[in-house]
């Protein structure tokens, strides 16, 4: 019976904490703080092990072995769009974006907000410089982080801003995408890509 008592006592805290609204934001932002001291602290060799290491699941001849990163990355992060893809959806078709007039405006918006970066470091870092291939660098949007600030703000923020900067968020990271696809890979293969946007 004590030790029950003393289960919820002590589990009653964390889950009134995980049911605010402004919960995601706040452990978003301490875990990039803890991160950016641990980064630059004595231990940052063993923070670094850390993301390195190799994490296998699955069983002997099925299963699949990454470093930690590369989970998060191709693994968590891939959830995480496809979750804020279908609510972005959910927007466009019967939300707040769903007339075209205010669905242009998030997308102008990313456009904007990739060019003018990108211009700006063109123009501190001219072609034939050291950093002068690093423009595409700023014309990123950390989604994540944007939607954790929002999430902080909690009810304060009305819901229209919230869906106007998811929308402008995920059509930067597309821009990013296509970015990255043009400019920083190696050969583009036409052939598989042309049968996938008629798919689509």
């Amino acid at each position: 019976m004590n030790a029950s008592i003393t289960r919820k006592a002590l589990l009653e805290p964390f889950q009134r904490f995980f049911q605010q609204e402004t919960a995601g934001g706040i452990v978003l932002l301490l875990t990039a703080l803890i991160a950016i001291i641990l980064a630059n602290s004595p231990w940052q060799e063993a923070y670094q092990a850390l993301w390195h290491y190799h994490l296998t699941i699955g069983v002997e001849n099925f299963s699949l072995s990454m470093p930690l990163h590369a989970w998060i990355n191709d693994g968590l992060m891939a959830i995480f769009f496809f979750l804020v893809g279908l609510e972005i959806k959910r927007e466009l078709l019967v939300g707040e974006l769903a007339r075209p007039q205010q669905a242009c405006l998030p997308i102008l918006a990313a456009v904007g907000g990739m060019a003018v970066p990108g211009l700006l470091y063109i123009l501190l870092n001219p072609p034939g410089t050291p950093f002068s291939k690093g423009w595409g660098i700023p014309t990123v949007t950390d989604i994540a982080f944007s939607l954790g600030v929002l999430a902080l703000l909690g009810k304060r923020v009305p819901l229209y801003l919230k869906v106007f900067l998811a929308a402008l968020a995920i059509a930067d990271d597309l821009g990013a995408i296509l970015i990255i696809a043009l400019f920083y890979s190696g050969n583009l293969h036409w052939e598989f890509l042309l049968p996938i946007g008629l798919i689509l």
